[in-house]
């Protein structure tokens, strides 16, 4: 009864603990939207990002156990986690914003004007968006953007999860630390999921011209904002 009633906090943890972390959904939303990824990509980002963040937070219990290190020390850890995470959501936000701000000026329409032979005078308006680019640039942007996110989730805490292993594993449960780390990953990754696809469903209904022009910028300002919550304990 003790292992199901873990198992059930487990549960209900992981499910706060994401949908109370607006880094958990937000910055693959945000990405999603502005990069028009199909809910097959979309899901699989996520997910391997989110499975990333609870495995590297497992490891970390399980060696303290190994290790003999107090609860203290190893929230202490994940204190120090966090701040780097923060900092590197500021920083992939703010660098994403400037790729924005750079695509949304070469998105910007204008007219060069063309005088014939014969006097006749014609203009032509286009943007160098699209024909005028490689369509290979905005992918390797892409991938990079995706890398760096799993990396920041595989360095990025997951506080409440410690607590729930270091409980099992300190008594040598092995089995209901297994069911505690299921019941936690499916909670969290579930309620990743959920909330990824509302939001991208939500802005693709509010997608117009100005918008998807600056999407990409958005995106990036989004995801500093993150960064931003982490370091105020948001």
């Amino acid at each position: 009864m003790q292992i199901e009633l873990l198992a059930l906090s487990a549960a209900g943890i992981g499910l706060l603990h994401t949908l109370a972390g607006p880094d958990h959904y937000v910055p693959f939303a945000a990405l999603a939207a502005a990069r028009r990824w199909s809910t097959r990509r979309t899901l699989l980002v996520t997910a391997g990002c989110g499975l990333a963040h609870v495995a590297a937070s497992i490891a970390l219990g399980l060696l303290a156990v190994a290790l003999g290190w107090s609860a203290a020390r190893v929230l202490g850890v994940d204190e120090f986690r966090g701040d780097v995470t923060a900092w590197l959501l500021i920083g992939l936000g703010l660098a994403y914003l400037l790729y924005g701000l750079k695509r949304a000026s070469r998105a910007r329409m204008h007219s060069h004007e063309h005088v014939h032979g014969d006097g006749t005078r014609h203009a032509h308006s286009h943007d160098h968006a699209a024909a005028h680019l490689h369509p290979h640039v905005h992918t390797g942007v892409g991938v990079t953007a995706v890398w760096s996110l799993f990396v920041i989730f595989l360095f990025g805490p997951c506080e409440p999860l410690i607590p729930l292993v270091l409980a099992p594993a300190g008594q040598g449960d092995w089995l209901g630390l297994a069911i505690v780390c299921a019941a936690f990953t499916v909670a969290t990754l579930g309620s990743m999921l959920v909330a990824v696809l509302l939001l991208v469903r939500g802005a693709r209904t509010l997608l117009t011209e100005g918008v998807v022009r600056y999407g990409h910028a958005a995106a990036g300002v989004m995801i500093a904002c993150c960064g931003v919550a982490i370091m105020l304990g948001l």
